[in-house]
This record gives structure tokens, C-alpha cells and sequence, in this order.
């Protein structure tokens, strides 16, 4: 793969995965509410879906959910499902007495939220459709297909693994400089109404002509 083609995809994803869209909105909250454990974690799974979605675009089932109405009716309606029931968890999780009497409880641990996070990026029928349209645009067809992809799929989510990670302990270190008891709650709840608005969007998709 020439070098300019990969710095130019490269630099294209990194300006993408710089904007605060939900799923950094949903770092932040979980590192605002429950620490830096969670919130590392959190970009992990980031970028465990991101790893997930790109990889089985890249294999052909992007194009297979892009092409059967009755494939991406299914994926969309699980993924929109999940992203709603999320949504409400962490609502109801929100501390009501703020930053002073947050716990991490057994039901949001390191682990769930890794899982949490992985479903949410790759259950989107956005993330698929998203890849077949943007990562082409940077595949040389005269050349191997295979390598290519391990390098485009390896810059991606490295570049998304570290971008949320940023986000997640700039968020840390603002938790211990937040001491009022109304924005921790508040910024829980702002990640939760974010997941169901995804929920919503996802429902709402159409199938690409």
C-alpha cells in the first residue's frame, strides 16, 4: 500500500473520529459517572466495534445487509433495540445525591460496560454502511486486497482506540474538579437520552437504493 494513499486515510479517519459524535458523548458520560476503570474500558469497547464492524464490511457482509431489505430490517431493529435499553439503564444508574455518592455497582462493571460499548458500535447498521462507503475510496485494486485491509482496518481502530481513549481520561481528570451535585447526575442522564436518540435514529434508517 503506497505510503501517501495510507496518510491520507489516516489523516481522513482522525479528523472523522474527532468530532464529539454519540459514541464519544457516551465515553464521556460513563467517565464523568463511574471513573477512569470504566471509562478506559468504555474505549475499548470503542474500539472493539469499530474492529467488529469494519472487519465484517470489509468480508462482504456490508454488502449483503445493503442488498437485503430483510437482513438490514433484523440488524437494525436489534441494534436499535439495544441502543433504547442502554439508553434507559443508564438513565436510571444517574447518582441522585452526585459525585460524592457514586459507586461503580456490580451491574456496571469494567466488563459489562467493555461489552456494552463493543455491541453498540458494531450492532449499528451505520458503522457497516459507514466503511463500504468510506474506506474504498482507499483501496488500490491492482495490488492485494488482504494487506490492504489489515493495514486500513489496523490504522482505524488503533486511531479510534486512542481518540477515545483521550476523551475518556480528559473526563477523568474534569471528575475531580466537578464537586456540585446536579452535573454528574445531569451529564448520566445526557448519555442516556444520547443512546436512545441513536436507538431512535437507527429504527428510522432506510435501506441505502
Amino acid at each position: 500500500m503506497a505510503f501517501d494513499l495510507w496518510l491520507t486515510f489516516a489523516a481522513a479517519s482522525a479528523a472523522l473520529l474527532l468530532i464529539p459524535g454519540p459514541t464519544v458523548l457516551l465515553v464521556l458520560s460513563y467517565a464523568l459517572s463511574k471513573g477512569r476503570s470504566v471509562a478506559v474500558a468504555s474505549a475499548a469497547g470503542v474500539a472493539m466495534g469499530d474492529l467488529v464492524a469494519m472487519s465484517a464490511s470489509l468480508a462482504g457482509l456490508g454488502a449483503i445487509v445493503l442488498a437485503s431489505a430483510t437482513a438490514f430490517t433484523v440488524l437494525k431493529w436489534i441494534g436499535a433495540a439495544y441502543l433504547v435499553w442502554l439508553g434507559v439503564r443508564l438513565i436510571r444508574s444517574a447518582p441522585a445525591q452526585g459525585l460524592e455518592a457514586q459507586t461503580v455497582g456490580r451491574d456496571v462493571t469494567a466488563r459489562s460496560v467493555f461489552a456494552h460499548n463493543a455491541a453498540v458500535t458494531a450492532l449499528n447498521p451505520k458503522s457497516i454502511a459507514f466503511f463500504i462507503a468510506f474506506v474504498p475510496q482507499f483501496v488500490d485494486a491492482h495490488t492485494a486486497l488482504l494487506p490492504q485491509f489489515t493495514i486500513l482496518i489496523a490504522t482505524f481502530v488503533g486511531l479510534a482506540a486512542l481518540n477515545a481513549l483521550a476523551y475518556a481520561l480528559l473526563a477523568d481528570r474534569l471528575r475531580n474538579m466537578i464537586a456540585r451535585p446536579g452535573v454528574i447526575p445531569w451529564i448520566t442522564r445526557a448519555g442516556g437520552a444520547t443512546l436512545i436518540g441513536m436507538g431512535v435514529l437507527t429504527a428510522t434508517m432506510r435501506r441505502a437504493a
